[in-house]
């Protein structure tokens, strides 16, 4: 165990190398500033990494990543990450990626206990809920979980637009964009669901909140 975690130290010094061998000033530029254009809501899944399958550098992406890209508007980590996000980097875009195969979305579609996670499942199980008529029409189980995972996704979307975060930075400054995204592992393509939001007519009914 302690060499495969010595490893991760090796990696790093190679890694170290290879950037100032392509760019002698790679380390200064990042002491800079850091002004993101995009925050990346992801999931916490190891295979998943925002910076590699988006092709972007160090100091390009924000990140905050949980177990199944969820927004949940009781989580003050996401919120914090949202409001620092928005209001002190001024991203321009705010993207909930999730992704086929996803072992959060999978394990709230069915009824197995998990102890603590149980309480995070819950908020995956209210889109199942949700969406019940339409999932539960889908025959072919793996075909039914892809699509759970996109309405999900979808869900996040909306659920960031109901923050007082993006509301307040739409109606000052008509930013940011919200985006929904999904990954394929078996293929390493992205999917734009088409599900962008961008200003306060995108949101309904009782969300909609007045202007402070």
């Amino acid at each position: 165990m302690e060499e495969s975690y010595l490893k991760l130290l090796e990696n790093n010094k190679k890694w170290v190398n290879k950037m100032l061998g392509n760019d002698p000033d790679f380390f200064t530029r990042l002491l800079g500033i850091q002004s993101p254009e995009y925050l990346w809501i992801g999931c916490s899944d190891s295979r998943v990494p925002a910076n590699e399958i988006t092709g972007t550098q160090p100091g390009e992406v924000f990140v905050h990543r949980n177990i199944a890209n969820m927004v949940v508007h009781t989580d003050m980590n996401m919120l914090s990450v949202l409001d620092y996000a928005v209001n002190v980097l001024h991203v321009k875009h705010v993207i909930v990626c999730g992704h086929y195969g996803c072992g959060g979305v999978l394990a709230a579609m069915g009824n197995r206990q998990f102890g603590l996670l149980d309480n995070w499942l819950r908020n995956i199980k209210d889109v199942y809920d949700k969406h019940r008529s339409e999932l539960n029409a889908i025959t072919d189980e793996t075909q039914r979980a892809n699509r759970f995972i996109e309405l999900n996704v979808m869900e996040q979307v909306h659920g960031l637009s109901q923050t007082s975060i993006i509301q307040n930075s739409w109606q000052n400054h008509r930013s940011p964009s919200i985006h929904g995204w999904v990954y394929d592992l078996g293929t390493g393509i992205i999917k734009d669901l088409k599900v962008l939001m961008d200003g306060m007519e995108d949101v309904s009914g009782v969300y909609k909140l007045d202007e402070k």
